[in-house]
This record gives C-alpha cells, structure tokens and sequence, in this order.
C-alpha cells in the first residue's frame, strides 16, 4: 500500500517501492505520453511490466550490493512532467571547455531547452534536437531503432527510465557524412526542489559516417537531484563515432546511466568517462560487437573523494569474428570514497580472431578509501587473444623520493605522479582542444580546486 510522503525526513514511506512508481505512472499516463510518438508510447507499456518484475534492481545482480540503491529511489524527489520555466543558458553556465568549436545543445531536467526550434536539420541531412519532437516527425527511425538495445528485462532501473522518459537527445548522422564539428550536450540540473529526472538519448550513425560528440553532466543548485538515464547507439558499417562524457555533479546529486552500443561491420567506438566529482555515479556501458571487423575502445577516469561513490559496470559482447576491443579505467580514490569496477568480455563461439584487453589501475590516498575490482573473460572460441589485469595501490615511494631529490617540493611530487597515471586515460580523447581542457579539469581536481560549480554564475551557499 502507498503511504504518504514523511516530511520530516522527506522519505517515501511505502511497503512496495514498485508499487510506488507504477502508481505515479498510471496517474500521469496521459501527460507522459502526450508529447511523444507512437514507438516510446509502445515500449513503455512492456516496461512497466518489466520494472514490476525486477524492481528498482533485480535482487541476483550484484551490483548494487555496496550501496544503498531503495534509499535513494526512495527519497521525495519532485517529478516532472511538463518543463519547468528554462532559464537562458548563457545566464546560468559558463562552458569548461572554452575553446571548443561546436553544434550546442542543451537539456534542462531532462528536457530539451529551444523552444523555437526543437529539431536541427543541416544542409548535410544531420539532425539533431529533441528526442520527443523526432520520436513524433521520424516514426520509421524510431521504430528501427529505439528501445532495440535497451536491457529493460534484466534491469529495473533501464525499465523505469522506458515507461517514464519523455524527451533527451535524438541524433542522426546519414551515412557518408563526417559532421565538422563536434556536438556537445549539456544536461543542466537546476532548481529549487529537489528533483528526479529520466531523459533518453538516441545516437544514430549510419554506413560510413563519422561523428565526435561530448556530453557534459552539471548540477547548477544545491537541491538534491536523482538522475536516472538511457543512452542507445548504433553504429552502422565502417562508421566512427567518439564520445567523451565529462561528469561534475556536487555531492547530492546521484547519477545512474545505462549506455548500450552496437557496432556493425567495420565500424570504430570509442567512449571515454571522466568523473570529476559527484555524490553517487553509477555508469554502465554495455557494447554489442555484432559485425566483423569492429573496433572498440572504451575508458575510464573517476577521482573521488569525501564519501563520494563511483561505479564504473562494463560489458563487452564479441558476437562476430575479427574484432578488437580494449577497456582502460583508472581511479584515483581519498578520504573515505568508494570505487567499484566490474568489466566482463564475453566472446562466443564463432567470434574467432577476437583480440580482447581489460585494465583496471588504482591509486589509494588513504586508508579508509575502498576499491572493489573485478575483471571477468568468458570465453567460447579458441583462436584468441584476450587478457585482463588489476592494479590496487599507493602512490611510488621510490619514485617520490627520486624527485624530492631532484630538488622538487613533496606534494608537487605527489601531483605530477598522480596526473601522469591520469594523463594515460586523457591522452586517449581524439580532439586536441577538449583532450587539452579536460587535462586541465583533471588537473585542478587532483589539486582541489576543482568543484562542481566552476562553470556557473550563481553563488549558491556551500
């Protein structure tokens, strides 16, 4: 039975959390389903059903054992279905990355900010905009492709983003078409409640095209935030496609995100995670190699401190033969933060000539730190190349020690070491300018002054 909100400790009290959920869905059908087309409206009536068998997690995954996940989804967080006011971009965010040459695109809550204009259509035939607005004016790209790799039976938390979403990001890129610019996505978390928010976003790359997107997560007040998205991609034959997520979320925000990407034929990914800041982030990116010949590279960077908690959850799945594909995550972990890396490869077995490469580093800067790793291979084919490997450790004595001697001061020997295990991750970012700004980013992180607010112009209290 649902019960009422507990304003004291503005916590959900209510025997079933499901039960909870499935309500506000069905009392909000109509206003959810109003403004989007026929394919999301279809698809939400499966996930429901998905998310009243699994939950908020299904009970035989482990990966939310180190974290309360039903505390979270069962704060009070308001639920919009309609946008709020937008407010001008250009009042409330200063972009990290000052130099970048872009296509902008913004969602404020979850929603896509230009009201004039919800969908751009380049000379080229590139669209991008509104996921709700495409869903409505493409129904035959939305009936190919949403909703095809989304894992709503096995993950309650994807399940509830398909039943609630209503808008996000839709982009398409025609095959043979290399975009000159990269698009760069902003999610601004802004307002006064505390909030909850389910956007999607769909990322098309036909045959042969090519495309780098950035899509940067940033909280502009300090109300309490819970972020719950769904990210589609599809990679068509020989496409190429990079895309580079910059996370700065202050401490009460919680960001759960469910990437799934497939690659066809030939095609090159790669996907590169940098978590500056945030209270709880838990990434999943899931890869599907379906064709021959693909390549993919997925990376990560989280650092982490206070009682901050990162998960980074990976799978890759070579379903076809002649493929490669190389996973880097590295940590840098303080104070009583937590740190979770879970990678499995499975290669099945007609995947022969697979070429498969999981790493896992960790430094540790204190001992109430925690790190919990595991890299999984599974393999069916014979004819392979695979490997997995995991470091958990404290900065070099030996190497500090070399440089203290070299005349340089103890805590600037500590930085230069921890930036140059960080840069490995960096340097894997293809645009010169953003690779240059994140460097940077990383860099004031790792010498504390860094915070979540750097690109806005409000003053909110600390």
């Amino acid at each position: 039975m649902i019960k009422n909100i507990d304003d004291n400790q503005n916590i959900i009290q209510s025997e079933n959390l499901v039960d909870y959920f499935i309500n506000i869905y069905l009392s909000n059908m109509d206003l959810i389903c109003e403004n989007t087309g026929e394919a999301m409206n279809l698809a939400r009536r499966e996930a429901i059903e998905n998310f009243n068998i699994n939950s908020i997690y299904n009970h035989e995954n482990e990966k939310y054992k180190h974290i309360n996940i039903r505390k979270i989804f069962s704060y009070a967080y308001e639920k919009y279905f309609v946008p709020t006011a937008f407010q001008k971009t250009s009042d409330i965010f200063i972009c990290d990355v000052y130099d970048l040459v872009s296509y902008k695109i913004f969602l404020q809550n979850g929603f896509y900010c230009n009201k004039n204009e919800k969908l751009t259509i380049l000379e080229n035939g590139v669209v991008y905009g509104s996921l709700a607005e495409a869903s409505i004016k493409y129904p035959e790209l939305f009936k190919q492709y949403y909703n095809k790799i989304s894992d709503n039976e096995n993950e309650g938390l994807a399940a509830l983003n398909t039943a609630f979403a209503q808008d996000g990001i839709f982009v398409y890129i025609p095959q043979n078409v290399v975009l000159d610019k990269p698009l760069q996505i902003t999610n601004i978390l802004l307002g006064e409640s505390n909030t909850m928010v389910q956007h999607r976003n769909l990322f098309i790359v036909e045959q042969n095209a090519q495309a780098n997107i950035l899509i940067c997560n940033n909280t502009f007040s300090d109300s309490k935030f819970l972020t719950n998205c769904v990210n589609e991609t599809f990679a068509g034959n020989n496409a190429h496609l990079n895309v580079v997520r910059l996370q700065n979320e202050h401490n009460n925000s919680n960001h759960f995100s469910f990437s799934h990407i497939k690659q066809e034929n030939g095609s090159y990914y790669t996907d590169n995670t940098i978590t500056l800041n945030g209270g709880v982030v838990c990434n999943n990116i899931n890869t599907l190699l379906a064709g021959e010949h693909c390549e993919n590279h997925t990376f990560g960077l989280f650092l982490v401190d206070r009682s901050q908690y990162v998960a980074n959850y990976t799978s890759v799945n070579h379903a076809a033969p002649h493929c490669t594909s190389n996973e880097h995550f590295k940590g840098i972990l303080d104070d009583s933060a937590t740190g979770i890396f879970k990678g499995k490869i499975l290669v099945s077995s007609h995947a022969d000539k697979t070429e498969a490469f999981q790493t896992n580093n960790n430094i540790m800067l204190s001992d109430s730190s925690r790190m919990f790793t595991r890299p999984q291979l599974e393999i069916y084919a014979d004819d392979v190349k695979c490997s997995h490997g995991v470091t958990v450790g404290r900065l070099d004595e030996e190497v500090l020690f070399y440089m203290r001697s070299r005349g340089i001061e103890y805590r600037r020997a500590q930085l230069l070491q921890l930036f140059g295990f960080a840069y490995d991750v960096i340097r894997k970012i293809n645009i010169e300018v953003l690779r240059n700004s994140v460097a940077d980013l990383v860099e004031k992180r790792l010498r504390g002054e860094l915070s979540q607010c750097i690109g806005c112009t409000y003053q909110c209290k600390k």
